[in-house]
């Protein structure tokens, strides 16, 4: 845990503020979680506006050079594009995987294949590390910015301002509060905003693994009887491995061998990268459909997870997240000097994301439960709709632009 001090690895020389302990913060904005989202927005909105960014669990060092994290993510054009503008890319080229090119094989022979060069991009996404992307964004804050790591116990959303009461006894005030918080966000719910929670009969499985043949750039993705298995590429032979399955599964998984975990994830992808080797060990995580009742509040804006969870099979989790944090971030820098908490801000905030947040939830949900049917005709009609859509050019680049944009 990360006490309230300055971080003096910081690149550009500067430290976020710090506040004494017995002293009372004041901010226009305080953002509740540190994570992706919650610090690339401080980091967007800390040029314009006094941030206070409470975050529990900040990162104290860089990522080992040896080492791979199990969580990765992938990133779409569009959220790296936010992220360099606001000077948060800083990876260094060996922790980046390209995704060039995306193999979709259906459960009963149907394909689908995208690639990079139908949209005349030089990639489709990229994978990256969390604590990396963590640490990139972290790096990046700048002295301005106050960081409390300490717990808060409650808060009062007044009329004016809201303020949080923090487990040492201090307050902070603030015209505006945003809740970064993850899905079972605290904030979220001292705010009493309910949240739909729909857990699938499946937990996410993840591990690292080199492989004998390159993966020259290709993301596969099968849809299986047993689950859905992806295989995104990390940098060099190296690929991260995640397994969308039952419990049974999971659970046997996580209890092979490095030897014999790599194996059996070789064979389910059709050995197509030769012989594998275990870089660390599976772990699994529960995967649920969420959403917010609502996305804003009295003085009050939810983002990332807090706002909405999805299922991992399209990658777009974290960039619905990066989403939210670019467009509060739009309509705040268009609105400096003014009420950041505004009523009329926050609902063009609600209604600008409300379409595409919902639209990519519902094709995700869609597509899981289209594959998770066991029905024979279902499956072939399904894997019929994968072939003919990969053999019509303009219905696939508009999927590829939806997905990739």
């Amino acid at each position: 845990m990360m006490a309230d001090k300055p971080n003096m690895d910081k690149p550009q020389g500067g430290s976020p503020e710090v506040e004494k302990p017995q002293d009372a913060l004041k901010a226009d904005i305080t953002i509740v979680g540190g994570g992706l989202v919650g610090a690339s927005l401080a980091l967007a909105l800390a040029p314009n506006w006094r941030v206070c960014l409470l975050e529990l669990a900040a990162p104290s060092c860089p990522p080992q050079d040896g080492s791979f994290d199990n969580r990765v993510y992938a990133i779409s054009p569009g959220s790296r594009a936010f992220l360099e503008s606001i000077s948060g890319w800083r990876m260094s080229v060996d922790r980046v995987g390209a995704v060039q090119a995306m193999d979709v094989r259906g459960d009963a022979g149907g394909a689908l294949y995208f690639d990079a060069l139908d949209l005349a991009a030089d990639e489709l996404a990229c994978i990256v590390e969390n604590r990396t992307l963590q640490w990139s964004l972290w790096q990046a804050l700048p002295a301005s910015l106050h960081i409390v790591s300490t717990a808060a116990t409650s808060v009062d959303f007044g009329d004016d301002a809201v303020t949080l009461h923090l487990a040492d006894g201090r307050q902070i005030h603030s015209r505006l509060v945003v809740a970064a918080d993850g899905a079972n966000s605290w904030l979220r719910t001292a705010a009493g905003i309910p949240f739909d929670r729909r857990p699938y009969p499946q937990l996410g499985v993840v591990a690292n693994f080199t492989t004998t043949r390159p993966h020259v750039g290709v993301a596969r993705q099968w849809f299986r009887d047993d689950g859905i298995l992806a295989w995104l590429p990390l940098p060099g032979n190296r690929v991260s491995m995640v397994w969308s399955c039952d419990a049974a599964l999971a659970g046997e998984l996580q209890h092979l061998s490095p030897a014999a975990l790599a194996e059996r994830v070789a064979q389910a992808g059709g050995n197509c990268l030769g012989a594998m080797h275990t870089l660390t060990p599976a772990a699994a995580f529960p995967l649920a459909f969420g959403r917010a009742g609502q996305s804003i509040g009295k003085r009050l804006a939810l983002v990332g997870d807090a706002a909405h969870t999805i299922h991992p099979l399209a990658g777009q989790g974290v960039n619905l997240g990066f989403g939210d944090a670019q467009a509060l971030a739009a309509l705040l820098a268009a609105q400096t000097g003014t009420d950041p908490g505004s009523a009329r801000l926050l609902s063009a905030y609600a209604r600008q994301r409300s379409e595409e947040v919902l639209a990519m939830q519902l094709l995700c949900d869609g597509l899981h439960k289209l594959f998770s049917c066991n029905y024979p005709a279902l499956a072939g009609l399904r894997n019929i709709g994968l072939s003919v859509a990969n053999r019509l050019g303009p219905i696939k680049r508009q999927m590829m632009q939806q997905a990739f944009r």
